[in-house]
């Protein structure tokens, strides 16, 4: 009975291992991504305010057909740093994923690994036995 329990609580051992270093992973996966983001429209609204400021002062037609080019610009650079930051917390994403799924595998092939190996020593115990 003794050798159940040791066994169970080293499985368990394990078990919390893994889900500790799948969260660990997953949160510094959310915090990048929060990071990324966060910077991303930081640098959109830094853009966006400072145009408005010079949309602000246009007082004719004149005026605004020479800022209108810019703003163009501004929105286009808007949309590439959007999507350019979508990219890499997918990126980031798959990375993380790929490396819980590793941890995953790890863990059933050791469990594997350890019912074989009690399978093997029942086996031989009941041959031996006989």
């Amino acid at each position: 009975m003794y050798q159940f329990n040791d066994q169970f609580s080293k499985a368990v051992s394990q078990f919390a291992d893994a889900a500790a270093n799948v969260n660990r992973l997953a949160l510094e996966n959310a915090e990048k991504a929060f990071g990324l983001q966060l910077a991303a429209i930081e640098d959109t609204f830094t853009a966006s305010f400072a145009f408005t400021g010079e949309l602000l002062q246009v007082r004719d037609a004149d005026g605004l057909k020479a800022v209108w080019p810019k703003g163009v610009q501004i929105a286009r650079t808007n949309a590439e740093r959007s999507l350019s930051t979508v990219q890499e917390v997918f990126a980031n994403t798959v990375k993380t994923n790929e490396a819980i799924g590793s941890l995953a595998k790890g863990q059933f092939e050791q469990a594997s690994a350890q019912v074989k190996a009690e399978v093997e020593k029942a086996t031989k115990a009941t041959k031996s036995g006989k």
